[in-house]
Order: C-alpha cells, then sequence, then structure tokens
C-alpha cells in the first residue's frame, strides 16, 4: 500500500515563508516520487478553536475533513516557524482539535523549522517532538532549522544552496524512514 504524506504549514499567516517552504518541499518529495498534499492551517474554520474541540469534537463540519485528511495520513512533514520562542499557537489549537490517540500514534513524522533568530527554531522543534512523541509519532532526528529566514528569501525564493541541500537530505531520509 502506498503510503500518504501531508505537509502542514504550520502558521495560519496567509503569506508566510513557511508556506513557501511547505511548497518547495512538497516539489523535493515529488522528485522522489512521492505525491503529498498541503495542509495550511490559514485554510482553517476561523472559529474552529471554539466550535470544534473538546465537546464540539465533530460538531464542525468545516473542520471535519481535516480530522479525517489528518487521520488518513501515514506521513507528516511539519513546517514550523518560531513565534515567541516556541511554535505557534494555531498549530497547538489544530493539533489539539483532532483525534487523540489515533491521528500520530504509530506514524512518521518530519519537521523543519523557520526563525528569524539564529536559533532556527530549536525550542519550537523541541516543544513539538515533544508532544508528538507523547502521542506516539516517531519523529524523524534529522530537523533542519533554516535560520535567519528572511536573510535567506528573496524575490519570493529561498536563495541558500546549503538551507535547499538540508531540506533535500532531510525529504530523502524521511522517504524510507
Amino acid at each position: 500500500m502506498k503510503e500518504r504524506y501531508t505537509l502542514i504549514c504550520g502558521t495560519n499567516r496567509k503569506d508566510a515563508i513557511s508556506l513557501y517552504i511547505t511548497s518547495l518541499y512538497q516539489e523535493i518529495l515529488a522528485e522522489h516520487g512521492v505525491q503529498a498534499g498541503i495542509m495550511a492551517l490559514h485554510h482553517l474554520p476561523h472559529d474552529f478553536a471554539f466550535s470544534a474541540l473538546y465537546e464540539n469534537y465533530g460538531k464542525n463540519e468545516a473542520f471535519n475533513p481535516y480530522i479525517d485528511l489528518m487521520l488518513n495520513t501515514d506521513k507528516y512533514v511539519f513546517v514550523v516557524p518560531e513565534y515567541n520562542g516556541s511554535f505557534p499557537g494555531a498549530l497547538k489549537t489544530f493539533i489539539d482539535g483532532l483525534e487523540y490517540p489515533n491521528t500520530f500514534r504509530n506514524k512518521k513524522g518530519a519537521l523543519v523549522g523557520l526563525a528569524s533568530s539564529g536559533h532556527g527554531a530549536s525550542l519550537a522543534l523541541s516543544h513539538l517532538t515533544d508532544i508528538f512523541n507523547f502521542c506516539g509519532m516517531h519523529i524523524l532526528a534529522y530537523k533542519p532549522r533554516l535560520e535567519r529566514i528572511e536573510q535567506h528569501f528573496e524575490g519570493g525564493k529561498l536563495i541558500n544552496e546549503k538551507y535547499h541541500q538540508m531540506l533535500r537530505r532531510q525529504a530523502a531520509m524521511f522517504v524510507t524512514f
């Protein structure tokens, strides 16, 4: 059976560099013969934090397709920007709205961090790894950290060849993970 991949852009900002990196990763996976869909958090229903979580699980018809998508994914790639020393709250809220523990249990994930700082979202990736490990997901150890991302992004393109190589290396590892 062919594995199903989903790439998650870990912010709900519409024009974020994270979305570009997510699309670039999709292209890199395609070079390995892997088709992967993109799930961008800015497409989520605006009220999902209140209408789809906890006692409202399964009641938001606009959020339910995202639950199904994530349940039916075998491998996830999360492109995660650093917000306030961790990852975006929208991503945590999204994770909280998914079926626990079946969404992530015994599945595989890869993480890519982006940051304006020189830390490349190290803390964000660490926090997220802890959450996914708690949920039973196996996380690929190699996690590219794209530091000072704005300095390596020009004209809507990633111009740092080292960063391209890091993404290619992770993708090659992930398809055999």
